[in-house]
């Protein structure tokens, strides 16, 4: 569930809570539309957390000194560590 499909779900919840004066038997529409807003919430959410925490991973590559060009004045190991930022972009284009 998108972000946008979360405040959706907030404001519909919302007008069936406090705006629609309905009566369908068996159904309470105000339970409904709390039902609605609760799961809107938790859909933002998770929405949130998904775009700080999923999209950014760490990448360790490990290369092998002689592909590496030597700087004369740090000593050689025999491996050296290259850490970066990989970002990936799952959503699909609309």
């Amino acid at each position: 569930m998108t972000i946008a499909g979360s405040i959706f779900l907030i404001m519909l919840g919302a007008i069936l809570t406090w705006a629609v004066e309905f009566d369908l038997a068996g159904v309470d529409i105000n339970v409904v539309g709390v039902i609605l807003m609760l799961g809107g919430i938790a859909g933002l959410l998770f929405g949130i957390w998904r775009l700080t925490n999923v999209r950014r991973t760490a990448v360790t590559r490990t290369t092998p000194v002689s592909t590496v060009p030597v700087n004369p004045v740090t000593p050689v190991d025999s491996t050296r560590t290259q850490v970066y930022e990989e970002r990936r972009y799952d959503d699909p284009m609309i």
